[in-house]
């Protein structure tokens, strides 16, 4: 049977108390007072895709591998990290560089990636439109208001042809950014987990493939535009907090993430809306 639990935000806060009564305050400290690793591995996820590809390890190769895996579930992109800088958990999968280099500066926690896993192309979608020129002038198109994903939609529009980016606009680019937009586009800026919600709402909306799949959605299939996944820095990776890295259960379950039988498993069941990155 699956161990799988979903946590709510007091449940983490009550974890990271406990922590702090336990760990002292250096990032040295903190690394080596969970170094007798004899527990479980706890891991924080998203449900789809990465929890799924977490089960399909738990239930089909970490009992051979010795590995005890726990797997916790989160539906947002901010607690997987603060719970894994505070100990709540000892490692998440959710998440790409672009997004944790933003996190950890403005945040100022310590989370280092481990081993690359699989890619989710972002796509644009509509209930209006068949495709993305059938947009409408002053179409309104719902993107995410974290600023790298928000940044990699504006990408993925202004590779299409839909916009114009300034010259230089990088990993943080906003719609203040655009310096053509001929099809006179509103920008409404959701989070991200809304994204494929606000579908009924607007004209189109740029979509997380994590969240497109949760609500039924198949991104090969069902995309106006998709991502291309040719050399993307958009992986998704297993982290930990620096000077975890070397942790034996860490090093069992990246072995495991980057199997022939994962690969085999994420493209029979996501047939190309996630795509491994190994």
């Amino acid at each position: 049977m699956r161990n799988t639990a979903k946590l709510t935000t007091a449940v983490l806060a009550a974890g990271a108390l406990t922590f702090g009564l336990t760990a002292c305050g250096s990032d040295k400290d903190s690394a080596s007072s969970s170094s007798d690793y004899s527990g479980p591995l706890v891991v924080a996820a998203s449900p789809t895709p990465h929890a799924e590809i977490l089960n399909y390890v738990k239930d089909n190769l970490a009992k051979k591998a010795g590995l005890d895996l726990e797997i916790k579930e989160f539906q947002d992109y901010i607690v997987p990290n603060t719970a894994t800088e505070d100990g709540s958990v000892d490692a998440n999968y959710f998440q790409n560089q672009p997004y944790l280099d933003d996190f950890n500066k403005k945040r100022g926690t310590h989370i280092v990636p481990v081993v690359t896993v699989h890619l989710e192309p972002l796509g644009l979608y509509s209930h209006k439109v068949k495709s993305a020129d059938a947009l409408k002038s002053g179409a309104t198109v719902a993107v995410p208001n974290d600023a790298v994903n928000e940044a990699r939609a504006l990408k993925l529009l202004a590779a299409n042809g839909l916009i114009t980016l300034k010259a230089g606009a990088g990993s943080e680019a906003t719609p203040q950014d655009i310096a053509k937009n001929p099809k006179n586009l509103q920008f409404k800026e959701v989070e991200a987990a809304q994204t494929a919600r606000s579908l009924d709402d607007v004209d189109a909306a740029v979509i997380n493939g994590n969240y497109a799949i949760s609500a039924g959605i198949k991104p090969a299939k069902d995309a106006l535009v998709l991502e291309s996944a040719k050399n993307s820095p958009y992986g998704n990776f297993l982290a930990v907090k620096k000077g975890n890295e070397k942790d034996p259960r860490v090093k069992k379950l990246a072995k495991l993430l980057t199997s022939p039988e994962v690969k085999k498993f994420i493209e029979d069941k996501y047939q190309g809306s996630v795509i491994p990155s190994f």
